[in-house]
């Protein structure tokens, strides 16, 4: 036994006095959802963390003590207390004895129906896999086999559960503790069931001959996974063939009736030779992670139709009853054998369809005079409040300004690219921008825009960088923010960040995009999300056919908005300077001079550049330098912008006519005059004008390398470690070539396959 430091047990006696107080103020009882999580099921680092928990939440190191205990095999007196002090400022919190308590079978209680989301709470329905009404279950009586045989009754159980090679772990000697309790020791393990058996059948009835005798009080205990004939832990398990499920709290003919209305696929069921009943459950899981998943799911059943089951059952080495002997007068013995549904897919199946949470058919004469109301829109002509938008375009079309345009037009009630927007409040979920970027651009657009910032408190933003997880994992923890916020849009920019699975795939994006579903029927808002363009033209095709990946992505959303770009003449931009450099040299007169421009500048003045600068000269000479300069700031501005046309496929509305509009940092603005309606978007031009297309500078076919790499590695982000392999496949090259590209980049390092930025 090891002695605890007193130095460290007298801090921790003056600490646990103000621990109490602070854990009178705790809304969950942790203590009650330890009975959940059984230490022996757990790797080192976990149990750590269980101690972090209780110390974060003011407990006390008695608590974390109390519980270890239970796993006899590692506890060590003192060390609890010892490592205690050493937790400080670690960042773990209840909520992981929450998680590893509800992953083992806890069930938070529902005190009302709209009560708000824990970070915990799955997104599903009360009703899910229920299967029987537990109130009005008829119990089924047990009854005891009248012609006793021991050995009958173990063999039967044998050849039942294991193959004549695999080793058996069985127990008959047990101990008791201070309470005067038998428990069992760890028994035997290295005996196949062939060799038990045809010692049972040359045993002459006699199963203390093969095993060894039991103490009759007691009773005796047996495993019912296969082992490797060298000790009794999970890790000695080799195939994870079956479950134990066992209620020690209800009345046996109600077990009895409920396990055989949930067709469980049992293999054996035992009486225990007291209060309960054990039923081996058929699991035939591949490897210990899918084991776990699988008693998961058994367990949650179990529990939703009413059966009460013990949660420290759920080890795969685990003890249950050995039928065949005698327990304090009372038989251990095989109620019945393969019953239920054949094998854990064919039950798992059977459960998901009785439980598929589809809604009924409707008759359409029930609703033909009394249609229900139609969802209010929220950009006018194109999109419904609750129902989803996808953008595309390419990169550099300015997607992410032209999304938070979109919330400031919703936040302020105003116009984005020309359609009424309806006002209220909208949640900016930030994927890819530093929070102080992300923060500067919201300022910038509404300044750019001209618009008074009158409701800055109808835009939240979420900041997500460095933090962003799958869609299938966050859409939870968005809805359990957003539940009471009222916001009628929720826009995710951009989505690459949360993509899961192959966007090639059709039903792994079909996955993807139920889960933003999942948030429009939860909160009732609209989801709104961008997406980049596949490789190549896309002049020449629909618009929704131009996102990448699957045709999913342009089918999912209620309204698909598209931007491609179109192509400039030199004509039409030397056009657009000679509009804006009149405008200014015209405001600045009308300013300083308002008499000369009425007098002296004809109409024919006012549409060239040239004339309006020398009026301004004799017009305004003290002002020309300052106006001059306005000009060369206008000038370039005009030649750095691009232009791009919106066009849509709707779901709700009619075809919109498409939408040409400029792009000059930081926001798009309508082309009102139509001087881009004449203009092809790339890729349209005659074949003509293709042949004889510029030929590309060696800098400019670098840079558009350089650019489809640094693509790549944030696409491909999203995974822990970004590999070579990965970037490949995201490029569509070889990894040789991917090799050159980051050599030639010179921002990246790659090591042993691994990529990652210097």
């Amino acid at each position: 036994m090891k002695k605890v430091n007193r130095t460290v047990r007298r801090k921790y006696d003056i600490s646990r006095k103000r621990k109490l107080v602070k854990r009178l103020e705790i809304k969950v009882d942790l203590i009650a959802l330890l009975e959940y999580i059984d230490p022996t099921f757990l790797d080192y680092q976990e149990w750590v963390n269980v101690g972090m928990a209780l110390k974060h939440e003011g407990y006390t190191a008695d608590d974390w003590d109390d519980w270890s205990k239970r796993d006899g095999g590692r506890y060590s007196p003192g060390e609890c207390f010892k490592k205690w002090t050493t937790f400080e400022g670690n960042g773990v919190t209840g909520a992981t004895i929450t998680q590893m308590a509800k992953e083992n079978g806890w069930e938070p209680k529902r005190r009302k129906e709209d009560h708000e989301l824990d970070w915990n709470d799955e997104i599903t329905g009360n009703d899910d896999y229920v299967v029987i009404d537990k109130n009005w279950i008829e119990g089924m009586e047990i009854r005891e086999p009248t012609n006793w045989n021991p050995v009958r009754e173990l063999t039967t159980y044998l050849e039942t559960l294991f193959e004549a090679s695999e080793s058996v772990g069985y127990v008959v000697s047990t101990w008791q503790n201070d309470e005067g309790k038998f428990l069992p020791t760890k028994g035997n393990w290295d005996r196949t069931a062939g060799e038990l058996i045809q010692a049972l059948n040359q045993s002459d009835g006699d199963i203390g001959a093969v095993l060894g005798d039991y103490n009759p009080e007691a009773g005796a205990w047996i495993r019912f996974n296969p082992l490797d004939g060298k000790g009794v832990k999970n890790e000695n398990v080799t195939e994870y063939k079956y479950a134990l499920v066992e209620s020690d709290t209800m009345d046996l003919e109600k077990q009895n009736a409920i396990l055989r209305e949930l067709e469980l696929p049992i293999a054996a069921l035992v009486y225990s030779g007291k209060k309960s009943i054990h039923a081996i459950v058929k699991i035939n899981a591949a490897n210990y992670e899918e084991y776990r998943k699988r008693v998961d799911y058994l367990y949650n059943v179990c529990k939703k139709n009413g059966l009460n089951i013990d949660n420290q059952n759920r080890n795969p080495s685990r003890l249950s009853r050995m039928p065949g002997v005698e327990r304090n007068g009372k038989k251990q013995f095989l109620i019945d054998t393969n019953i239920g549904k054949s094998s854990w897919e064919e039950w798992h199946d059977w459960i998901e369809d009785v439980n598929d949470d589809l809604p009924d058919p409707e008759s359409l004469t029930e609703f033909w005079d009394n249609m229900p109301e139609l969802a209010p829109p929220l950009i006018e002509g194109v999109l419904r409040q609750g129902h989803k938008m996808l953008m595309a375009g390419p990169s550099k079309a300015g997607k992410s300004f032209a999304l938070i345009e979109l919330s400031i037009a919703i936040a302020e009630g105003m116009r984005w690219l020309g359609w009424k927007c309806t006002q209220g409040k909208v949640l900016y979920v930030n994927l890819e921008l530093d929070r102080p970027s992300c923060l500067h651009r919201f300022k910038d657009v509404y300044q750019a825009l001209g618009w008074q910032p009158n409701n800055l408190s109808n835009i939240d933003i979420w900041n997500l960088r460095g933090k962003s997880v799958p869609m299938d994992k966050l859409a939870p923890k968005l809805i359990r923010r957003a539940a009471k916020k009222n916001y009628i849009a929720i826009i995710i920019d951009p989505i690459y960040k949360v993509l899961t699975g192959d966007e090639n795939s059709a039903d792994q994006m079909a996955h993807f995009t139920n889960q933003f579903d999942k948030v429009c029927t939860e909160l009732g808002s609209s989801v709104i999300y961008c997406h980049h363009h596949s490789k190549g033209s896309q002049g020449n095709k629909k618009s929704m056919d131009r996102a990448s990946g699957s045709g999913v992505f342009a089918r999912d959303p209620d309204a698909l908005i598209d931007l491609v770009e179109l192509e400039l003449t030199d004509a039409l931009m030397q056009q657009e300077e000679n509009k804006v450099v009149c405008d200014i040299y015209k405001k600045a007169i009308e300013q300083h001079n308002f008499d000369y421009l009425d007098e002296h500048v004809s109409q024919d003045d006012l549409l060239s550049a040239v004339s309006m600068e020398a009026h301004a000269k004799r017009a305004i000479p003290e002002q020309l330098p300052n106006v001059q300069q306005v000009v060369k700031e206008a000038m370039n501005k005009v030649r750095i912008r691009s232009a791009w046309r919106v066009e849509g496929t709707l779901r709700e509305y009619p075809k919109f006519d498409p939408v040409n509009m400029w792009f000059s940092y930081p926001v798009h603005l309508v082309d009102e005059v139509g001087s881009l309606k004449d203009i092809e978007p790339e890729g349209e031009a005659p074949p003509w004008k293709k042949n004889f297309s510029k030929k590309k500078s060696a800098e400019e076919r670098k840079k558009e390398r350089n650019e489809a790499l640094e693509t790549a590695f944030e696409a491909c982000s999203i995974d822990e470690k970004i590999t070579l392999t990965a970037i490949a496949e995201y490029m569509g090259v070889s990894e040789k070539t991917v090799r050159n590209r980051i050599k030639d980049h010179g921002g990246f390092w790659i090591d042993d396959g691994e990529i990652g930025r210097k």
